[in-house]
């Protein structure tokens, strides 16, 4: 009796553990085993394995390692991937916000942590999606209107500096280049680097539209939009629209009308640079 007992409370014990796994079901094949890996371990992965061919040089390479220095790097730096859930990512939002960051500095800082996740991971996505992420209704509609107030100048402050270009600059050539410029990019709202890589081809003069699929970073050659997002067809159909599409044309009339030219190139027939557009040189 006594030398059967620890025998057949070891089964017993033995029973209870196979019960207790089979509950778990860590035998089944929908059983997943959670990674060990951290965000670090994918901020280490995305420039040396992924990064470098997905961005321009010197251009958003550089934005994004700001953003993980900035924004990222203190607060997720050792959380396991799989942990970084919508429900953390809303918590870590909400102190971001009250510490003073703003909510479009917060949503550029997780889009720039969802592509390295997406880059990190075997199925190509993050663990979750920012389709949950709250931001209070009021705080929205003030970022709408932070939006419309980012423009530089009016379209009247536009023409007034056309028309000092066209007294001030020296050459005639010069002068009708930066004034077509300075209007186009006040009727369309391009992004400095998209204006200065239109080419011929983008251009409908008939149908008042500009085609955007290509971009000129800071220092750098022309090559792919910033994001999906930018590219785009972008309608010039009220007045100014109008107005900036007959003086672009009118510009354009002693200029190669190749489908790939620029419409606005130096010299020797390469991209300007934005610092010179800054500068009006």
């Amino acid at each position: 009796m006594n030398s059967s007992g620890p025998s057949l409370l070891f089964k017993k014990a033995i029973a209870k553990k196979l019960d207790f796994i089979t509950k778990l079901e860590l035998n089944s094949s929908s059983y997943h085993i959670p990674s060990c890996s951290t965000f670090a371990d994918a901020v280490k992965h995305y420039p040396e394995d992924f990064g470098p061919a997905m961005h321009r040089e010197n251009s958003t390479l550089d934005v994004w390692e700001g953003r993980i220095k900035n924004h990222l790097e203190a607060d997720w730096k050792d959380v396991p991937i799989e942990h970084i859930a919508i429900e953390s990512v809303n918590e870590w939002a909400w102190k971001k916000r009250k510490a003073g960051t703003s909510w479009g500095t917060i949503k550029d800082a997780l889009r720039t942590m969802q592509r390295i996740l997406s880059a990190y991971s075997k199925e190509g996505r993050p663990p979750s999606s920012l389709r949950g992420l709250r931001i209070p209704e009021r705080d929205k509609l003030e970022m709408k209107i932070h939006g419309r107030k980012k423009v530089s100048y009016s379209w009247a402050q536009a023409v007034q500096i056309a028309n000092h270009i066209r007294m001030k600059t020296n050459g005639l050539r010069e002068r009708e280049r930066y004034a077509a410029m300075i209007l186009l990019d006040a009727a369309s709202g391009l992004r400095p680097g998209e204006l200065l890589a239109l080419r011929m081809n983008d251009l409908d003069f008939k149908g008042s539209t500009i085609r955007v699929d290509e971009a000129l970073p800071r220092k750098g050659e022309i090559g792919p939009c910033k994001n999906a997002a930018a590219y785009r067809t972008v309608l010039l159909h009220d007045a100014e629209g109008k107005r900036a599409m007959r003086e672009l044309k009118r510009f354009l009339k002693a200029k190669d009308n190749a489908p790939e030219t620029l419409l606005f190139s130096t010299k020797r027939g390469g991209p300007i640079q934005e610092t010179m557009f800054a500068s009006g040189s």
